[in-house]
């Protein structure tokens, strides 16, 4: 039928949710999982559909080939950058956070641990923990024997486990410890900002070389509530502070001005905050202010 979409284009646009989530959570950057989608389509469009057995698979191992080779060149690029890295934000739909799993494999925390990890070690734990792909579908992705990306997955998964956060907070829990955080800030009452920090609680900002941040990261509640107390309440009078759903988990998102200044994260385990996330950079920003669909 005329102006009807072709096979291809039908499959692509059905999985494309999921490529995108795929190559976000390989890369922590929307900007090159949008420039891995292209080159996955680029090379999709070009597939004789009659030799695919299983289209999605297909197109999850073109996706993962992309951005396994975009994750290398993305290394080089983290080594010469200004101050802490942290990944890209995104907006995400309230209803993330009920896939668990999935909520937790995209929160900064994660992410942050997932950067620990080798390219190829990093495609394995994603495609098997998050996706639940079959050590065969994973062997062709990733260009290795299945017996060989059993014993990367057991390694892998033996790394994120010593770094991970203890136990996944709930979306209440993490809310109550943001709001307690945004009370004492805003109030100036450093006490109750040291109650809500873990004594051994890390800060990271991200300003990309372009707005100011903290260039290394901030160790100890004291230091932190310091860093927060002090350093927000001196702009206090033209910050305004709004919830939002960002990676699957509550966050704040900080306007100066009335303009966007940036996105605060937060890891909270045992009802405490153990990590503090802003990301400045204006160039990470982009995907704050309308919503990205993440699927599995």
């Amino acid at each position: 039928m005329a102006g009807s979409p072709d096979p291809a284009t039908e499959a692509f646009v059905a999985h494309r949710n999921l490529l995108f989530t795929v190559a976000y959570e390989m890369l922590g950057s929307a900007a090159d999982a949008e420039d891995v989608l292209q080159e996955t389509w680029l090379r999709w469009a070009g597939v004789d559909l009659d030799m695919v057995r299983d289209q999605r698979a297909y197109l999850v191992r073109i996706a993962t080939r992309q951005a396994l080779s975009r994750l290398r060149t993305l290394g080089r690029r983290k080594e010469t950058y200004v101050g802490s890295w942290l990944p890209e934000p995104l907006l995400t739909a309230p209803d993330v956070a009920e896939d668990v799993a999935l909520a937790d494999s995209l929160s900064m925390a994660m992410l942050l641990v997932l950067e620990t990890l080798g390219p190829t070690e990093r495609a394995v734990f994603v495609l098997r923990e998050v996706f639940d792909l079959g050590y065969d579908e994973i062997a062709e992705a990733v260009d290795k024997s299945p017996a060989a990306v059993r014993q990367i997955a057991h390694r892998a998964r033996a790394h994120v486990a010593a770094r991970r956060p203890r136990g996944v907070a709930s979306a209440a829990e993490t809310r109550a410890a943001l709001k307690a955080f945004q009370r004492a800030v805003e109030t100036g009452d450093l006490q109750s900002l040291l109650d809500i920090l873990a004594p051994d609680v890390v800060a990271l900002s991200d300003g990309g070389g372009v707005k100011q941040a903290v260039p290394r990261p901030t160790v100890g509640a004291d230091k932190v509530a310091r860093l927060f107390g002090v350093g927000l309440r001196q702009v206090g009078a033209e910050m305004s502070v709004e919830p939002a759903q960002i990676n699957g988990s509550p966050a704040l998102i900080v306007r100066l001005n009335g303009e966007l200044d940036g996105v605060l994260a937060v890891r909270v385990e045992d009802g405490l905050v153990s990590g503090l996330y802003y990301v400045r950079n204006p160039e990470k920003l982009s995907r704050v202010e309308r919503e990205t669909t993440v699927s599995r």
